[in-house]
C-alpha cells in the first residue's frame, strides 16, 4: 500500500482529493485478492490488471520498477515487505540517490524517493514545491538566510530548522502540507478524519 501511495502521489495530483481515494479503492481491491498485495506480486505486475483502478501507466510502471528494485535488495531472511522497505530506507544514501536502484527507476524523482524513505521510517523531508514555499516564507519572515535552492540543500535546511526548534524533519514536512488552505478551510481541519488513517 505504501508503494502504491507513493506511485500515485508521484505524478503531482492533489494528495487528499485524488491520491488517497484512489489508494482506498486499491486497498479494497487488494483485500479481495484482485490486485497485488506484496512487493513480489507488484514486481510481476501486469498493467492490464490494474489500469481500470488508476489510468496512469507511468505510476504503475514506477511502482513495478520500485518493487523490483526493493525485492532485489531483500535480505534472504526477510519476507516481510515492511521490513524490506525499512531496511532499504535505513541504508540507502541521499547524496547520490539517483544512482541507487530505486532512484534509477523511471518516474522516481527526489520527492518520491524521500517519500518512500519517510514511509520506511527515516526522519527526513521532501523538497516538494509546497514544502519549499512554506520553508522559504518562514525563513524570510524570520530574517534567516539558509540555503533552499537545491533539493538536497532544502532537505539539509529542514534538518537544521528541526534541530533548532526541536521538531523532526518529517513533522515539519507534514506541517507544511497541513497548514495549506483549500478554499476557506485549512487542510488539517478539512481532512482530520482522513489523517487518522494516514
Amino acid at each position: 500500500m505504501m508503494l502504491v501511495d507513493a506511485a500515485f502521489m508521484s505524478i503531482g495530483l492533489n494528495y487528499f482529493t485524488a491520491v488517497v481515494p484512489a489508494v482506498d479503492v486499491y486497498e479494497r481491491a487488494m483485500e479481495r485478492g484482485k490486485v497485488p498485495s506484496s512487493l513480489d506480486q507488484m514486481a510481476d505486475l501486469s498493467l492490464g490488471d490494474v489500469t481500470h483502478l488508476w489510468k496512469n501507466r507511468r505510476s504503475w510502471e514506477m511502482a513495478r520498477g520500485v518493487a523490483q528494485a526493493l525485492t532485489s535488495t531483500r535480505a534472504l531472511s526477510s519476507t516481510d515487505d515492511r521490513q524490506v522497505l525499512r531496511d532499504w530506507a535505513a541504508s540507502t544514501p541521499l547524496a547520490d540517490w539517483r544512482s541507487t536502484p530505486v532512484g534509477a527507476v523511471n518516474g522516481v524523482g527526489i520527492n518520491t524517493y524521500q517519500y518512500l524513505r519517510m514511509m520506511g521510517g527515516v526522519d527526513t523531508s521532501m523538497p516538494d514545491k509546497i514544502v519549499r514555499r512554506v520553508v522559504i516564507q518562514i525563513l524570510n519572515e524570520a530574517g534567516v538566510d539558509m540555503p533552499t535552492t537545491g533539493d538536497l540543500e532544502l532537505i539539509e535546511t529542514i534538518d537544521r530548522i528541526g534541530h533548532i526548534c526541536g521538531q523532526r524533519p518529517i513533522e515539519l514536512t507534514w506541517m507544511t502540507w497541513m497548514v495549506q488552505s483549500e478554499g476557506k478551510t485549512m487542510r488539517m481541519d478539512k481532512y482530520r478524519e482522513l489523517l487518522k488513517r494516514i
